[in-house]
Order: C-alpha cells, then sequence, then structure tokens
C-alpha cells in the first residue's frame, strides 16, 4: 500500500477549516497544528510520495535530506536532517539556508520576506527563490539567514536530496523534522536568536 503524504493528509484539514494556502492564517494554523504533532521520523518524511528526488539541486529550491557533519566533533550543536533552501555552489557542495535553526514564528516571518523574491507566483515546479548572499546579509527583513547560513559539503549528505515543492513551502516549515544533535531546539533556537 502507498505511503500517504503527510503533505496531502495537513493540507486536506486545513481545506476543511476553510483555509486558504499561503494566507497569514492558514501560516498560524499549520504552526499551530504541529506544536500538536509528535516528531516525524526522518525515514518517514523522506519518503513522503509529494517529494521529489532531485538529482541536481538547484539555486532558490527548499530540500530536505539525512547530513552527517564533516566537524560534528567540534560543533556545539548540528541538524542532521536539514531542511535547506540552496543559495549558492561552494567548494565542495553548496552553502544554504537551514529553517530549523529558527523558531517557528520566525521561519514563518522570512519565509514570508522569501515569497516576496521568487521568480514567478506560480508555485509549481518552475518557481524558485532569487536569492544570493548580498542580498540577504544586505537587508534588514532578511536578518533572520545569519544563524541558518551554514556550508554542506556533497560527499556528507547521506541519502537521496528530496527537494520540497513549491505549493509546499509553507507547510515544510512547520514540520517537526529537524534533528539536532548535542543540544534541545529551545537551545538552538535561543542561540540563534541572540544571532538577529
Amino acid at each position: 500500500m502507498a505511503q500517504e503524504s503527510l503533505f496531502d493528509k495537513l493540507e486536506a484539514e486545513a481545506f476543511r477549516q476553510g483555509l486558504t494556502k499561503r494566507s497569514r492564517e492558514s501560516m498560524n494554523w499549520f504552526r499551530r497544528k504541529v506544536d500538536t504533532m509528535s516528531k516525524i521520523p526522518k525515514n518517514k518524511m523522506i519518503k513522503d510520495p509529494r517529494l521529489i528526488k532531485e538529482n541536481t539541486p538547484k539555486i532558490g529550491d527548499m530540500y530536505m535530506y539525512h547530513y552527517d557533519p564533516k566537524h560534528k566533533k567540534t560543533l556545539p550543536f548540528y541538524d542532521t536532517f536539514p531542511l535547506v533552501i540552496m543559495v549558492k555552489k561552494a567548494p565542495g557542495g553548496f552553502y544554504g539556508i537551514n529553517l530549523h535553526y529558527l523558531p517557528l514564528k520566525h521561519r514563518a516571518v522570512f519565509l514570508d520576506h522569501l515569497l516576496n523574491i521568487t521568480n514567478n507566483k506560480k508555485y509549481d515546479e518552475t518557481t524558485r527563490m532569487k536569492l544570493s548572499y548580498n542580498l540577504l546579509k544586505g537587508a534588514q527583513k532578511y536578518k533572520y539567514f545569519k544563524p541558518c547560513f551554514k556550508h554542506y559539503l556533497t560527499a556528507k549528505v547521506d541519502s537521496n536530496v528530496m527537494k520540497v515543492q513549491s505549493s509546499e513551502w509553507d507547510v515544510a516549515i512547520f514540520l517537526p523534522i529537524e534533528q539536532f544533535q548535542k543540544a534541545r531546539k529551545t537551545t538552538v533556537w535561543a542561540d540563534s536568536r541572540s544571532k538577529y
């Protein structure tokens, strides 16, 4: 039997509540809903039928994957299942924004700003964010990127890279899938808040 998509399940429930996608009301509803959900195992999440296996990740798209950091012994904490928006290519991999480093409310605010810099408003397979490091560091409204900006090495990605479709971005940011090691998420979020 095919696995039911968590995205479909949550979106159907939101629809029954009369919520419009990407509205402030729906974002608040998803955030409250996720507070009642238990942690989703990363092995289950990565098999969600709404995710798309991506062989060549592109700048401005959102991805999730298993990750084993090269310097995990010296890092104060790290996420082994990041939710990343790719910003640019980097030596041995790429730079990306791991949204898990932000408290849920700040993720919603940050995504709201990022949705204003997409290449189109179709929210289909052609939609991506028009990002650059200079853009992010140059405007106060993007300040939330600071603790989230990470260098990911392709050789340390431990699974398929799964693309989150743009139509699912507003759901994905709230899913309880972060896998922080060496610290609780509340500790990570407190550290992030101190950086912006």
